[in-house]
């Protein structure tokens, strides 16, 4: 069978109908952005009304990942056998309906099954979205549209989704979040039928590689529950992780040999490794995952954990961040679009700025506020800008229609990985240098030294001033000063962990450069040479 392709439809291709095309693509990616980070702030308020514990709990993170990872793989196939408006429609109003249910519901095995339906639909909607807007206009006009559906796809994720749920859990509950989800699939949805145009369509499909499907299945959800909860367990202590990593991994393996044998009517398509500037930027994707999701995760369970704000203050202290984003996305649109600029040109500007970024908030202390942090929060909005959108062009400049879509599913399951192991690495780094900051501090701190003894005393005189029994003021300055050392221990911890991200640039600015460079030299040596004539 012939290779499946998207081509364009011919249609009433006016303004009014490719911008109602545009919005409620970016409306219908947003229902992914809510549902996603709901877990972010939502965690306790879930797990108190469900009564779930901690292992129960963490199925609805797993369930959600995991399949939106498979739905990665497989949206590129169903582009190839449904209507790409029956399926964004189709996908948005599930994603819809999942949230909706999952409002009304404290059972916790329903819960996961609604989290898996919202993370496969998601997974479609973000690359069937993505491909019908690289397929449905110019080339030429892409650093625009590009940066219109990243609004949508990461600004939202990263700073408007969590600013949106916080609010919600201060002044309502945990439900409204799914609940807010409904109206925006229904708008997207609405806008998205009556849009007349531009609109892809089906051409014939290869066969669907069901074994290829099977394998990558099992090895994005063991890897997806490894990563997401690796830490919890001291990683390869628990067997439980370890047989999950082989698995995985020995998944893994026999997927790639099974696509190798397959030449080129597997479910991954290696056309797709022919294009340098596909190579590279996949690479880039890990990196540039690690820093949205590793920051994203770190600066509200900072603001939570330290600075004890609410969820809603929380979510607030990255929503001007976002702002920044948004603004940076078309600043570079405008430059690669109007001014021709090559987008690899910004690369560097965003890796310095988002290296800045966190190398300022490592300086961060108890005492910091959300005007102390906001510098560096701004310089971060401004880097993931400039990257995003470079590395976003850079991929998929080269493609055709046949290998897009596919394109565009691997170049997100390799970003979404990339944040999986950037947050359980830093959740691993701030576990272990809390017990060891703890230990450090602890070791300094005993009743023979005189400063301590001072503390303690004025402490224990205060509490007693106010009325406190004599022995209970000691014990109680006692408490005191060991929340002191805990605190001061997460402190450290958290800006070990802003230097980490700065540091991983450090390392992976060079490599990158190495890689482009050996990716180059490769295409050129490929390429036939002419032949003089003697």
């Amino acid at each position: 069978m012939t290779t499946a392709v998207v081509a364009i439809a011919a249609s009433r291709d006016t303004p009014a109908a490719g911008a109602l095309l545009v919005v409620g693509l970016v409306l219908a990616t947003l229902t992914e952005a809510i549902a996603s980070t709901i877990l972010s702030l939502g965690r306790g308020d879930i797990i108190g009304d469900t009564y779930a514990t901690p292992d129960e709990f963490a199925w609805l993170d797993v369930g959600y990942t995991a399949f939106k990872l498979i739905g990665f793989m497989a949206a590129a196939a169903l582009l190839s056998r449904i209507d790409p408006r029956r399926l964004i429609i189709g996908s948005t109003l599930v994603m819809g309906a999942a949230c909706g249910i999952a409002a009304i519901t404290a059972r916790l095995d329903l819960l996961v099954a609604l989290r898996i339906i919202q993370g496969f639909s998601g997974g479609t909607l973000l690359v069937g979205g993505q491909a019908i807007i690289f397929l449905a206009y110019p080339r030429s006009h892409q650093p625009v549209l590009q940066a219109l559906f990243a609004m949508g796809a990461v600004v939202a994720a990263a700073t408007v989704a969590p600013a949106l749920q916080g609010w919600l859990l201060d002044s309502q509950s945990w439900t409204w979040i799914f609940f807010s989800v409904g109206p925006v699939a229904l708008a997207a949805a609405g806008l998205l039928l009556i849009a007349d145009g531009p609109w892809p369509a089906r051409t014939p499909q290869r066969r669907f590689d069901w074994i290829g499907f099977a394998l990558i299945s099992v090895t994005l959800f063991c890897f997806t529950y490894v990563l997401s909860q690796g830490s919890r367990w001291d990683w390869f202590e628990e067997p439980r992780i370890l047989w999950l990593t082989l698995i995985g991994t020995a998944g893994l393996l026999a997927f790639l040999g099974q696509q190798v044998l397959a030449k080129g009517q597997g479910l991954l398509d290696v056309t797709l490794f022919k294009s340098e500037d596909f190579c590279f930027a996949f690479i880039v994707s890990f990196v540039a995952g690690a820093a949205l999701f590793g920051s994203a995760y770190l600066i509200p369970s900072f603001a939570v954990s330290v600075l004890a704000v609410t969820p809603t203050e929380a979510g607030l202290l990255l929503l001007p961040s976002g702002a920044i984003f948004i603004g940076t996305l078309l600043v570079a649109a405008f430059l690669f679009q109007v001014r021709r600029i090559p987008p690899v040109a910004t690369v560097p500007f965003g890796i310095l700025a988002i290296m800045a970024a966190m190398w300022m908030l490592s300086g961060s202390t108890s005492e910091s506020g959300a005007d102390d942090m906001m510098p560096a929060i701004l310089l971060r909005g401004l880097g993931l800008g400039f990257l995003f959108l470079s590395i976003t062009l850079i991929a998929f400049g080269d493609l055709d229609s046949r290998n897009l879509a596919s394109g565009i599913g691997l170049f997100n399951t390799g970003r979404q990985l990339g944040g999986l192991v950037g947050v359980a690495g830093l959740q691993t780094l701030i576990d272990h240098n809390v017990v060891s900051n703890a230990a450090v501090l602890g070791a300094n701190i005993t009743a023979g030294i005189p400063a301590v003894g001072e503390r303690l005393a004025a402490t224990a005189a205060t509490l007693a001033a106010k009325g406190m029994d004599a022995a209970a003021a000691g014990r109680a300055a006692t408490s005191l000063l060991g929340r002191a050392v805990s605190g001061q221990s997460t402190v450290i911890a958290f800006d070990t962990a802003f230097n980490a991200v700065a540091v991983l640039f450090v390392f992976a600015a060079p490599l990158l450069v190495a890689i482009k460079i050996g990716l180059h030299r490769y295409a050129q040596s490929k390429r036939p040479q002419p032949h003089l004539n003697d």
